[in-house]
């Protein structure tokens, strides 16, 4: 069985938006491995660290492998490399990230890539993305995967899905990384880097 895997931010103590991982925890089981019974990860994760910022990462099939707790150090992006990969497919957050890493393995001097898939913008290696156009945020409408934080803002209502091309990027003033552990991470003066 191909393990999962999911991972929250905990900050002194306190798992964040657990609802959505739970919610993606649990439908996840069920689409890949057609597990009916739910587990209640706020029953299980326990972070030994009361204060600080930390990286729960939660390892999984079926049923929980392990739980591990590391601390979280922030990351800088500004420069993104278009990769194009018209075959790739990361519909689940699996532990085994082997097809993209090779996709990273082509940034080279950029922070992180940026996928294009038949012609879209869907994610970097490892954040959904968006972004400003008209005072509002865009994010794809078809991501590789389907995080929890951009759930999250297009549930709020913070943000609208859309399809979005390689030249639409020229007319955006900002762009956005989102995941659990960066939150909605803004950044005003992005370059990406189409060949």
């Amino acid at each position: 069985m191909e393990k999962l895997l999911e991972t929250l931010k905990i900050i002194n103590g306190e798992p964040q938006h657990l609802e959505y991982h739970q919610a993606r925890f649990n439908q996840t089981r069920k689409i890949l491995y057609d597990t009916q019974t739910e587990i209640a990860l706020e029953k299980l994760i326990h972070c030994p660290f009361s204060s600080g910022t930390y990286r729960c990462r939660i390892i999984y099939t079926d049923y929980i492998e392990h739980i591990e707790y590391l601390p979280y150090q922030d990351r800088q992006f500004r420069t993104f490399q278009i990769v194009t990969d018209d075959s790739m497919t990361y519909p689940f957050k699996f532990l085994n990230r082997d097809s993209l890493n090779q996709l990273v393995a082509q940034k080279g001097l950029a922070d992180d890539i940026l996928i294009v898939k038949n012609g879209l913008i869907t994610d970097t290696s490892i954040a959904n993305v968006a972004f400003w156009e008209n005072d509002t945020w865009v994010t794809p409408a078809v991501p590789l995967l389907k995080g929890t934080t951009r759930q999250r803002w297009l549930t709020e209502k913070r943000m609208v899905a859309k399809d979005i091309t390689v030249t639409d990027l020229k007319k955006f003033s900002k762009m956005a990384l989102m995941n659990a552990m960066i939150g909605f991470y803004v950044i005003e003066d992005f370059q990406v880097n189409i060949h």
